[in-house]
C-alpha cells in the first residue's frame, strides 16, 4: 500500500506512521515526489484496515495497491523518477545515451572509442569487464584490468562509466571504479545479486531477461528498491521470439508500455536487440520515438577486429552519423540531445 502525507505533514507525524507500519510488520520506505512525500509499505495489506493509519495526524490518504511490483510502480510514484550520473540525467527531458565497445580489450582500443562517442555526444561510456558468454572459451574480458581502463577513459574525457557485474566479488570491485553497475540480461532473476545492488549507492542498469515478461522485468526491479536503492534504469534489450533472422526481437511496446507502468527511466539497447549492425541506426530511430528515456550502443573503433560482439557494433563513423540523425526525432518527442 501508499501512505500519502500531508504537504503540511511535521517530521515527528512522519516517524509516528513509520513506527505504525514497522510494529505491524511492514517494511516502510520513503519515496520523496515533487509534492507529496509518500511511504510505500510493504506487508501483509489484509490487516491495513486495523492499523487505523488513516485518523494519524499527518496523512492525506492510504492507498492500496493490487500489482505484485509495489515501489517501482506509478501507483507509488506519479512522477518519473530522475537518475543523475554526472552531467546526465536519466528519465528527464535528456535522452541519455550510453555507447562503447562490448568488452574493454586494450588502453588504445577502449580509449580511442570513448574520445569519439564523447566527441558525438555520448553522455556515459559502456565497457565489459566481465564478460558472461555462452562459450566458455569466448573472450571472458579482462577483470579489474578493465575496470580500471574505463576509469582512466572516464577521467580522460568527462564521462560517466557501467560496466556489467555478474556476482558479488565483481560487484565489489566494480564499486570502485565506476558511475553505474549493470545487472545483464543473464542474471537479471539472480534475486541474492540483485539484493546486493540494492544494497549499494550506485545506479544500477538493469536489463530485461531475453525471455521475461514485463512482470518478472518489474519485479527484479522491486528487489533492487526494496533494499533501499531507488536508482534503476531499465533496459529492454530484446527477446528471444521464434524470429531467427535476428539476434533477438526489440520488443519496444515494451518501452511504451513500462513508461505507463513505472516511474523508473526505460532505455533501449538496440545492439544486443537486432546483432546487426546495420539495423541498430534505425532502431535507435524508433526507440526514441516510441519514448525511450535513453539508448545502450556498442561502438567499436575496428569492429571487424572485435573480440566480442563485431557484427553488432557500429564503427565510431557510424556512431557519429547515428547522433546526427536522432537529432531531428529527439526534437520531434521533446527531448534534448
Amino acid at each position: 500500500m501508499v501512505v500519502v502525507m500531508k504537504l503540511t505533514a511535521k517530521p515527528e507525524e512522519i516517524a509516528a506512521v513509520k513506527q505504525r507500519l514497522e510494529e505491524a510488520g511492514f517494511q516502510a520506505h520513503f519515496i520523496h515526489g515533487v509534492k507529496r512525500l509518500v511511504i510505500g509499505a510493504v506487508g501483509d495489506r489484509r490487516v491495513i484496515d486495523s492499523l487505523g493509519l488513516v485518523a494519524l495526524p499527518g496523512v492525506e490518504k492510504v492507498v492500496p495497491i493490487m500489482k505484485p511490483y509495489k515501489l517501482v510502480s506509478r501507483e507509488v510514484k506519479g512522477e518519473n523518477s530522475l537518475i543523475k550520473v554526472k552531467d546526465a540525467v536519466f528519465g528527464g527531458r535528456e535522452l541519455v545515451v550510453i555507447a562503447g565497445p562490448c568488452a574493454v580489450e586494450s588502453r588504445e582500443q577502449l580509449f580511442a572509442a570513448a574520445q569519439s562517442v564523447a566527441a558525438a555526444g555520448a553522455k556515459v561510456l559502456r565497457g565489459g569487464a566481465f564478460k558472461p558468454r555462452t562459450s566458455p572459451y569466448s573472450f571472458q574480458g579482462l577483470g579489474e584490468k578493465g575496470l580500471q581502463l574505463l576509469a582512466e577513459a572516464a577521467q580522460l574525457t568527462g564521462l560517466a562509466v557501467v560496466s556489467e557485474v555478474l556476482d558479488e566479488p565483481s560487484l565489489e570491485m566494480a564499486l570502485e571504479y565506476v558511475d553505474i553497475v549493470q545487472v545483464g540480461a543473464r542474471n537479471m532473476q539472480n534475486f541474492r545479486l540483485l539484493q546486493s545492488v540494492g544494497r549499494c549507492n550506485k545506479p544500477v542498469l538493469l536489463k530485461r531477461g531475453f525471455s521475461a515478461t514485463i512482470d518478472e522485468w518489474l519485479m527484479a526491479a522491486e528487489y533492487i528498491l526494496s533494499e533501499g536503492n531507488e536508482q534503476v534504469i531499465l533496459c529492454e534489450r530484446g527477446i528471444r521470439t521464434f524470429e531467427t533472422a535476428t539476434r533477438n526481437t526489440l520488443d519496444l511496446s515494451a518501452v511504451s508500455l513500462v513508461k505507463e507502468l513505472s516511474h523508473l527511466p526505460v532505455i533501449a539497447d538496440p545492439s544486443h536487440a537486432t546483432g546487426n549492425s546495420r539495423l541498430v541506426i534505425p532502431m535507435s530511430k524508433a526507440a526514441v520515438a516510441a519514448g525511450a528515456d535513453g539508448l545502450l550502443v556498442e561502438v567499436h573503433p575496428d569492429p571487424a577486429r572485435a573480440l566480442c560482439d563485431g557484427p553488432q557494433s557500429l564503427s565510431t563513423e557510424d556512431f557519429q552519423l547515428m547522433m546526427e540523425e536522432l537529432q531531428g526525432i529527439a526534437t520531434a518527442m521533446g527531448r534534448d540531445l
